[in-house]
């Protein structure tokens, strides 16, 4: 382990009084899901990912589309932002490229020379490439363009959207600059970082290079190889252990990169790696096999015990009570799940935009309260604003998008179209809800969703191949009423942000007969475990979002009237997308993704539309692209 100068982590601001004015523009872009946020004094006006603009999943250019959505939001020009943050340090970054590239020469020299061009043309000199997007697109620059570490923008992104005033923070990724593994300290409006890990030794790159073997694809097939883990069985975790990974007691680890071609190879595994496991990656169209399932089950396993190591030792070292996460691994819910069950912590948050979109956000609060002095703001809650920070469309909108394609649609009130939406989920219809501000992160939470009745045993079958137009075996989240959580679940903290997982309440769960008993494998995906079989995933978990009336009352309200109508108190929420699309952001996107899937209903705001109902020709009028594979 090494830790950064502190020196090198600190901008220097000069002048910073005059720095403090209000507005702070938070950038993340060129690595992946690029994206921009907007703070005013501290509080969020607003934050969003780039893809959701330019329908390009992952989007990682310059974020143009998502600063100009949060300068509109804010009803200001860019010159009335005082200080624009990127939540990394690119001469930094450069740095370890070079040196990886020396360390392991001659080998990656294909590799070395696709990457330094773009570095030495749009990566490196990133203060004249921010300062000439800004001006030429915007007519003109914040007064100050500064930079934050990778890993201090995840670290405040964490804690300082958090509700805790005082706790231990641990941020775990790929790798930022250096840094792969990250812990610190938060007090008030400051961090302190005590230790890292650094590349190439990162637990992140480990959960990757089994995503690529499996045949998934790296940073956004890894919630996959998650999903596909209960259906195995962790028969490789001490082969890993005994070969890929030196893992001490207190988590620490380094990898055998023997067996890794990442460093400068094109691909995340070496030959030794295909050699361990029995033959070369799976490639991506062939089946999903047992050993896939097995060695998916066993990565989970080992990712589960390097953070629970993690985690106590953070716990014995630091004392704090709560714990904050960020960082892509803070994304694996099983292993969240976990660590809050098993402890050591009192309680943990978990930031939602947990990834790279999240290092916007995080740079941000990070100036606004590390460099400026700013405390942090009382509430009772963290200050995510349930995570809906993305744009929102009026009625008024919404009805002129629908004229302008002649769109039939029938206007409902609130209360109608509650118990609407209600009766036809009953009926085991499948409803696009497109409701309020998008949600900022990786997780739909109930305005860009698309929601169905968790008590139907065909349900998730019908969502994954005719909805959502993906593999079988991925599971579906519940969205439950928090007044309702634990009756269903064996969990009773808050989980707005779709973070956690918990067991299904045994009172819930059926009896498999002998013969489902000695299934295995993907046998057990049609066999319902609970009486709410369509988010019950094969071990008898699920991925919960707690619905709160005070965050999402209109999401709250549509599930209300469904436990009116059926004695329910949970529902299906997935993504309001497609295999390959990101998350729909404006009406256009959510009617072109109603009318590309068997979708029954599409609820955009107050009005109300049947899939039976839609005008024939629309969907060529409309250019109805197709998406890459996920």
């Amino acid at each position: 382990m090494g830790i950064e100068n502190p020196l090198i982590n600190l901008v220097h601001f000069g002048k910073f009084n005059n720095w403090c004015k209000m507005y702070i523009l938070g950038i993340s872009a060129y690595y992946h899901d690029s994206a921009a946020c907007l703070i005013k004094d501290g509080r969020i006006v607003a934050a969003a990912q780039e893809e959701r603009f330019t329908r390009i999943k992952h989007d990682s250019d310059f974020p143009a589309h998502a600063v100009r959505y949060c300068l509109d939001e804010a009803k200001i020009n860019i010159t009335d932002v005082n200080s624009a943050v990127f939540y990394e340090k690119p001469f930094i970054k450069f740095e370890r490229l070079l040196k990886t590239y020396l360390s392991f020469a001659p080998a990656g020299l294909q590799s070395f020379f696709h990457a330094i061009p773009v570095w030495l043309k749009e990566k490196l000199f990133m203060k004249s490439e921010i300062a000439g997007i800004l001006t030429e697109q915007f007519g003109g620059m914040p007064e100050n363009t500064l930079f934050y570490s990778h890993h201090r923008s995840h670290a405040a992104s964490a804690f300082f959207a958090s509700p805790f005033n005082d706790a231990a923070i641990l941020c775990l990724d790929g790798v930022g600059e250096w840094a792969t593994t990250t812990a610190w300290t938060g007090n008030n409006n400051s961090l302190k970082q005590l230790w890292e890990i650094r590349f190439p030794h990162s637990l992140g790159l480990l959960y990757s290079a089994f995503t690529y073997y499996t045949g998934f694809k790296v940073n956004s097939g890894e919630y996959k190889l998650m999903g596909l883990a209960p259906y195995g069985k962790p028969v490789y975790r001490q082969t890993i252990l005994d070969n890929l990974i030196d893992l001490k007691t207190d988590g620490t680890f380094r990898l055998n990169m023997k067996y890794f071609n990442y460093c400068t190879g094109l691909t995340m595994t070496s030959a030794a790696f295909d050699q361990l496991f029995g033959g070369p990656p799976r490639q991506a169209d062939a089946p999903v096999t047992s050993r896939e399932m097995n060695l998916a089950s066993s990565i989970q396993d080992v990712t589960e015990e390097i953070i629970m190591r993690l985690a106590r030792s953070l716990h014995q070292e630091t004392g704090k009570a709560d714990l904050c996460l960020a960082g892509g691994v803070a994304l694996n819910c099983v292993a969240n799940g976990r660590l809050l069950r098993e402890g050591p912590f009192r309680s943990i948050w978990i930031q939602p935009a947990a990834g790279d979109a999240g290092g916007a956000l995080g740079a941000a609060l990070g100036v606004w309260h590390e460099h400026c002095g700013q405390s942090r703001h009382s509430c009772a809650g963290d200050i995510m604003q349930g995570c809906y920070l993305g744009p929102a469309f009026s009625d008024q909108q919404i009805k002129e998008f629908l004229d302008q394609f002649a769109i039939p649609a029938d206007y409902m009130s609130d209360n109608d179209l509650f118990r609407a939406a209600a009766s036809d989920l009953a009926d085991e219809k499948v409803i696009g809800w497109f409701s309020g501000r998008m949600e900022f992160g990786p997780r739909a939470l109930g305005s860009r969703s698309i929601i169905g009745d968790a008590r139907s045993v065909k349900m998730q079958k019908l969502m994954n191949l005719k909805i959502k137009f993906r593999e079988s075996f991925r599971p579906f989240a519940p969205s439950v009423l928090r007044e309702r959580l634990n009756d269903y679940f064996e969990i009773d903290t808050d989980t707005p942000y779709m973070l956690l997982t918990a067991q299904v309440q045994k009172n819930r769960m059926l009896n498999l007969t002998t013969a489902e008993q000695k299934l295995t494998g993907l046998e057990l995906l049609n066999i319902p475990k609970s009486d709410i079989p369509a988010i019950t995933h094969v071990d008898g978990s699920a991925r919960i979002q707690s619905v709160h009336l005070e965050t999402n009352p209109r999401y709250h309200s549509l599930i209300k009237a469904f436990e009116a109508r059926t004695g329910c108190g949970v529902i299906v929420n997935t993504s309001f997308n497609v295999r390959g699309e990101p998350i729909v952001c404006s009406p256009l996107d959510a009617y072109k993704c109603f009318m590309r899937t068997e979708m029954d209903r599409l609820a955009l705001g107050n009005y109300y539309l049947s899939k039976e109902n839609q005008p024939t020709g629309i969907k060529e009028r409309l250019g109805l692209e197709e998406f890459a594979p996920d």
